[in-house]
């Protein structure tokens, strides 16, 4: 006897079935399911070999979107351009308006205003992984491919390694090796075309005739430095004549000073002496006359003593030079 399939237990089994699967997709692709993400297209030049699906999108060192999808697309004029599709999750960036959270487009705004642009960047020295690293260059143009509507675009930047590359490229080292090769050809004939003997006779003349200067210059300098020695001697001997006249000058000064001191005092004995014989006469006598006379010359005579013992006390020095002219 056959059993009876219960149709009850089959679709509550396939059911559980259907809910287990769903938990576990969710689980295991921790949400993403419920993560909103924009996605760019960006165009590089060069090669991105280490650049693979899944790499990660970087800013600041902070994860915020993976590569989704990397080709090759032909440009204008045969040049190859390598478009890659990355993921961008709006809420990696805390803190930004609600437009760029709804509407993708709003990242022109940061690539117009701001300089936002994408780069090569390598993920490990050791595999040679790349990644794509968003970052802010407000210095760069923006070199936009526009060879794809179906996303917006993020200009890309050269690495400085590219950059040093493209500017080797450009350079002519074919010319440049032409002309060192011309350069080092006249530099060859200049030297072959040197006397090189008669050169070493020119030197060789020219160092004797350095000796024999030399030579002469020390014969000179040793009558020199002696007759240096001799004057400066000669000088210090000067020196010290002068001080001993300057100090005989000034004894001598003392001592005619000293003179005229004496002989002013002399002086004013005969001046008082004169007074008392002067009262023991008449106002009209002719001795009185010439007494006065007398008095008046020797008063003339003192001012003139007084006078040059003032100026040799002032000017010692004029008893050997004489009176200097005004």
């Amino acid at each position: 006897m056959s059993t009876k399939v219960n149709k009850t237990a089959i679709g509550a089994f396939v059911l559980s079935a259907i809910v287990l699967l769903v938990v576990g997709v969710l689980v295991l692709g921790a949400g993403k399911f419920f993560t909103r993400e924009h996605v760019y297209i960006t165009y590089f030049d060069g090669s991105v070999k280490g650049l693979s699906v899944g790499s990660p999108v970087m800013f600041r060192g902070v994860k915020v979107g993976a590569v989704t999808d990397i080709s090759i697309t032909v440009a204008g004029k045969g040049d190859l351009k390598i478009p890659v599709v990355f993921t961008l999750q709006p809420s990696k960036f805390k803190g930004t308006a609600a437009a760029f959270q709804n509407d993708p487009q709003a990242i022109e705004l940061a690539v117009k205003k701001f300089g936002l642009r994408t780069q090569l960047q390598s993920q490990s020295f050791v595999t040679g992984q790349l990644l794509i690293a968003l970052e802010f260059f407000p210095d760069k143009e923006p070199q936009f491919a526009n060879l794809s509507t179906e996303y917006p675009e993020i200009p890309s930047v050269p690495t400085p390694l590219e950059e040093l590359q493209k500017t080797l490229e450009n350079l002519p080292f074919k010319e440049i090796v032409e002309n060192l090769n011309s350069t080092l050809d006249g530099v060859e004939r200049l030297v072959n075309s040197i006397d090189a003997k008669k050169t070493t006779r020119v030197i060789e003349a020219a160092v004797k005739d350095i000796q024999t200067l030399a030579q002469n210059v020390n014969d000179k300098v040793g009558p020199l430095a002696d007759s240096i020695d001799s004057a400066a001697r000669s000088a210090d001997e000067a020196l010290v004549e002068t001080k001993e006249t300057m100090v005989s000058i000034r004894s001598d000064t003392k001592k005619v000073l000293e003179g005229a001191q004496v002989t002013l005092v002399t002086a004013q004995s005969a001046l008082k002496q004169s007074e008392l014989t002067l009262q023991a006469y008449g106002e009209d006598s002719r001795t009185v006359t010439d007494l006065r006379k007398t008095l008046r010359e020797l008063s003339a005579t003192s001012r003139s003593l007084r006078q040059l013992t003032d100026y040799l006390e002032q000017h010692p020095e004029s008893l050997l030079r004489g009176k200097a002219s005004e």
